[in-house]
């Protein structure tokens, strides 16, 4: 007999060889029907893996992520296969699941495909999938899985396998097909009802420019056709909300094949939008008591030496500046920190001084993939809404918690009130990823568990997902269509005031090591930017869209009141602007709405005699003729019901 523990912290004592779904049919035949894939002692397995030894066993099903993991990779294979039938010789090399479905890269040397050819695919393999094939693992030796792919001419397999241990290698097997696989598969091909081939990309082998490139098929699946059909309507929406796209309609910011892949260019609404975030930012953290630093976007590589970033960040950073001087060389700024930390160092402190907190909006670089470039998501140039905190340990978990405070403001004021805090620590299997003494680790990852249940959070801790140098709390967002991003980072650090040797003056008249806290609300403006745009689908609060209204004079006879009406408005700091072109009132509406301009102030002969404004909401709403000075009312009652002081 062995004992298996449950997540409740039950434990059933089995017969040893009893399979993760003979448990699930133990517990309830309703369970047993929706189980697709498990995971014994934090390893994935096979819902029919006879288990060996007692340990501990988790159960998902298709309302889990690892269940759809499972579900996606599973259908990845179907998918593989549904491709070697219709284009026979294809060389398939890796299939895994992603976020919300699966991938497969191919070489399909003389084949090509197109759109046009998703159909097929998707009706062959929903064929193969209603032949409800059971998802068999099997063990191989290295040799015969050579020989097999070898004789397939299979070389992308074949160096896969080489780079394995004997003994470790697994096939999948399912109706007539076999691939290479670690495991990790629904129960049977009859689970996966609806299947969508969702687009294709090129994609070089193992990510290496130097390689050959392939095809990318994408593809997602569901157990209900239902669910995919609300998935595809939500990817309708994703394309209307998508930033790029809605960047450019709103005229918010451009890129430029000469300036570079990677390094956006920020038009005048994009530049103010931009400087309205960063005065609302540096106005909370004037009253939290940070101080403004500015520091060069240049550096010389000793000093990412020092701080670790080269070594860990230099194969991803642009090539040295080499000076006339010999042996001179210079980085662009990769991260900020390292410049924050030569500027405590400029000046002595004592405990009495401390903390202190620098903040900078500061731009750094770092040379991405150009075929990971995404938009403002992903880019080159980027500026970090950066601030470092130097304390002692005693000031450690206030400060901490002050900072979360800062962070939920910021959230809470954009509209992102959807959000998980994530504790991110250490991976303790792979300790050569990071810096530093495992005794600072512990301390910094209790502190911010402790600081993360003091303010009530809700929170999990995510294992191998920390810094190199120090344990973070990250805020996850799930944004209106439901998708979610990491959105504002804190991190404890006792490692890079050891390297640059920072330290402050004790009570007790000696020198100390003081705790450094990393912290950015926004993470980069660009990214930030793009998340605001898709979750707002480019609605902004009104405090921060750029024009708040729209002066829609009737005829050219009124747009000298429509000036005045102007003035007025600026006057009580609403942003608005004039709409004189010769165009009909109904064709400036239309316009207005395409810009999500919040409202449209219609003048003409009726509001200048009554000196009022006819305004309209965005989205259609008449709100009927209203005095300056209760719009303004309005607008500042409608700000205010958002924008708390911090």
């Amino acid at each position: 007999m062995i004992e298996i523990t449950l997540p409740d912290g039950a434990v059933k004592k089995v017969s040893e060889g009893t399979t993760p779904m003979d448990i699930a049919k133990s517990i309830s035949e309703g369970l047993a029907r929706n189980v697709i894939s498990a995971k014994f002692n934090d390893t994935v397995v096979e819902t029919v893996t006879p288990l060996t030894k007692s340990g501990t066993l988790v159960l998902y099903t298709w309302n889990n992520d690892e269940g759809k993991k499972a579900f996606w990779h599973s259908t990845s294979h179907v998918v593989a296969q549904a491709l070697e039938e219709l284009y026979p010789g294809i060389k398939l090399t890796i299939g895994p699941a992603i976020e919300n479905g699966f991938y497969y890269d191919v070489d399909f040397m003389d084949h090509t495909i197109s759109e046009k050819d998703f159909p097929k695919i998707e009706k062959r393999a929903l064929e193969i999938a209603r032949g409800k094939h059971d998802f068999m693992m099997r063990a191989v030796s290295k040799a015969d899985a050579l020989d097999l792919y070898k004789k397939q001419n299979n070389e992308y397999k074949v160096e896969l396998i080489e780079n394995l241990e004997d003994g470790s290698i697994t096939f999948c097997d399912h109706s007539t097909f076999t691939d290479l696989c670690r495991g990790g598969h629904i129960p049977n091909t009859g689970i996966v009802k609806a299947i969508k081939v969702l687009s294709v990309a090129g994609a070089y082998w193992r990510g290496d420019e130097n390689n050959k490139q392939l095809t990318r098929v994408y593809g997602i699946s569901f157990p209900k056709q239902k669910e995919l059909t609300e998935y595809l309507e939500l990817l309708e929406e994703a394309k209307k909300r998508d930033h790029r796209k809605l960047g450019k309609e709103l005229e918010l910011f451009t890129f430029s094949k000469k300036v570079g892949q990677g390094l956006p260019l920020w038009l005048p609404k994009g530049a103010a939008l931009r400087e309205r975030l960063e005065d609302f930012l540096k106005k909370a953290q004037k009253k939290a008591g940070y101080e403004m630093v500015v520091t060069p976007h240049i550096g010389q590589k000793e000093l990412y030496v020092t701080s670790g970033h080269y070594a860990k960040y230099g194969e991803d950073s642009f090539q040295p500046i080499h000076t006339p001087k010999e042996d001179e060389e210079f980085l662009l700024k990769p991260m900020n920190c390292p410049h924050h930390c030569e500027i405590y160092n400029s000046t002595p402190f004592s405990y009495k001084d401390l903390p202190k907190r620098y903040a900078e909006f500061g731009t750094v670089y770092r040379y991405e993939q150009s075929g990971e470039l995404h938009g403002l998501t992903r880019v080159r140039g980027f500026t970090q809404d950066d601030a470092h905190i130097f304390c002692t340990t005693e000031q450690l978990n206030e400060e901490f918690k002050n900072v979360i405070d800062l962070s939920l403001y910021v959230l809470n004021s954009l509209g992102f009130d959807d959000f998980t805090a994530q504790v991110s620590v250490r991976d303790l299997e792979k300790p050569e990823k990071y810096i530093g003494d495992a005794k600072d680790w512990e301390k910094a990852e209790q502190a911010i568990i402790n600081a993360a249940e003091e303010k009530g959070l809700n929170y999990v801790v995510e294992s191998g997902e920390a810094a190199f140098y120090g344990p973070k709390l990250d805020f996850m967002i799930k944004d209106a269509l439901g998708r979610n991003w990491q959105l504002g980072t804190i991190q404890v650090d006792y490692n890079l005031p050891k390297r640059f040797d920072l330290t402050y003056k004790g009570s007790d008249n000696e020198l100390h090591r003081p705790v450094m806290i990393h912290r950015a609300p926004f993470g980069s403006m660009e990214r930030f930017v793009a998340l605001l745009l898709e979750h707002t689908g480019g609605n902004f609060p009104l405090w921060l869209i750029p024009t708040q209204a729209m002066i829609l004079p009737v005829s050219e006879k009124h747009e000298k009141y429509a000036e005045k009406v102007l003035n007025s408005l600026e006057n009580h700091e609403i942003r608005a602007l004039i709409d004189n072109r010769n165009e009909t009132v109904g064709k400036k509406i239309r316009e207005a709405e395409l810009k999500k301009i919040p409202f449209m102030l219609i003048v003409g002969e009726q509001e200048e005699n009554s000196e009022t404004i006819s305004v309209r909401r965005h989205g259609g709403e008449d709100l009927g003729s209203l005095s300056i000075e209760k719009f303004s009312d309005l607008v500042s009652s409608e700000i205010n019901s958002t924008l708390k002081s911090f």
